[in-house]
């Protein structure tokens, strides 16, 4: 059985070893043991809060209980800005026109920008090969965005991404070496793995201030601008999927896209439903296609646990399930559940339950069941 929980201190070698497989290019997650360990710290400290909210750091691994073994990882930063300064660039256009001439340009421009301060960014993406498809990556992607609405008060309204830019197989990046190469006498490998390290705004302060006209630039440079990684691109139609969007801005390093959606436009949080646990000794078959399932969490803020069951278990008041599966989850029958769609094209009787949803009203007030 594949679960979603938060991250613990065990799970460092686990990391370790996706963060090297991962390649060159995810800076949130270099592979770096002591890094990596202090995000491990952070986490545990933020959910159990003792932590400000506003500094928190929620990471959560993909645990396959039957190998006991972490096979994903995803994050939200509760808010970016606010120790360091958070920098992106903004792509505008530039106008310069003369009335004598006759002449009316539009010169494509990037901006330095701190447009996202204060804002809660979902991060820290990654899946180990072996788990890829069947569903484990939207699970590992969208559990977040149920803590997100389970738990607002602890988040902005308005949460970002930040998409990893082109680079070719060496971890070049065309913009780097057109633009921030010019400033530093390093590689973009090098740049970005400081940027992981958590020296971003060190590296941003010495970047030009003044606006950067693309047409200056080579064509290979202003060809990836806005542009995600190859290995990205699912990650990003899985998230435009959401109702996320991109906002015109760029990462300062290798251009990729920065994208975002206020919480409660995003689709999983419109179709989430609430239920009531009822464990049941009549065996579920629980290997069944991911269009059939629906995302089940625990509502618990500590201890936040989701998986996946057959939407056929969910009924008017409960949602059916066997002791296993209710065991993972950490639940008692009577204990209040939220559930949603996990594939785009999920069970449609989910939007006809939300719209006349009882059990929602009366569980509503106990959203932060800790």
């Amino acid at each position: 059985m594949l679960v979603i929980r938060p991250l613990r201190e065990n799970d460092l070698d686990d990391l370790y070893a996706m963060a090297q497989n991962a390649g060159k290019g995810l800076t949130t997650l270099p592979a770096d043991r002591k890094l990596l360990q202090k995000k491990i710290a952070h986490t545990v400290e933020t959910f159990n809060q003792r932590c400000a909210p506003e500094a928190g750091l929620y990471l959560f691994a993909l645990e396959d209980t039957e190998l006991k073994k972490t096979v994903g990882i995803s994050g939200i930063q509760a808010r970016v800005g606010l120790d360091e300064v958070f920098y992106n660039y903004r792509l505008s256009i530039t106008v310069n026109a003369s009335k004598e001439l006759g002449v009316h340009v539009r010169t494509p421009t990037l901006h330095l920008s701190n447009d996202m301060t204060d804002t809660s960014e979902i991060c820290s993406l990654l899946l180990s090969d072996d788990y890829k498809g069947g569903g484990s990556g939207l699970l590992l992607s969208r559990c977040r965005f149920m803590y997100l609405d389970e738990f607002r008060k602890h988040f902005s309204e308005k949460v970002f991404a930040e998409m990893r830019g082109v680079s070719d197989r060496e971890g070049r990046s065309p913009l780097w070496d057109a633009l921030g190469s010019k400033f530093f006498d390093m590689e973009f490998t090098e740049a970005d793995m400081l940027s992981g390290l958590g020296n971003k705004a060190f590296i941003a302060e010495l970047m030009p201030k003044y606006p950067i006209y693309l047409p200056m630039l080579p064509d290979p440079a202003r060809a990836v601008i806005s542009r995600v990684h190859e290995n990205t691109a699912p990650a990003l139609k899985m998230l435009q999927a959401e109702g996320f969007n991109f906002n015109g801005l760029v990462d300062i390093f290798d251009g990729g896209p920065v994208v975002e959606a206020f919480v409660h436009n995003i689709r999983t949080v419109r179709e989430s439903i609430n239920r009531y646990a009822m464990v049941t000794q009549t065996p579920v078959d629980l290997d069944v296609p991911a269009g059939e399932r629906v995302m089940i969490s625990n509502r618990s803020f500590r201890d936040f646990r989701v998986t996946t069951i057959p939407a056929s278990c969910i009924g008017p008041d409960t949602v059916k399930m066997p002791p296993e599966v209710a065991k993972a989850l950490n639940l008692e029958s009577g204990d209040p559940v939220r559930l949603a769609p996990l594939k785009d094209n999920g069970p449609q009787f989910l939007h006809m339950h939300r719209s006349h949803d009882k059990a929602d009203e009366r569980v509503r007030e106990s959203r932060s069941r800790f």
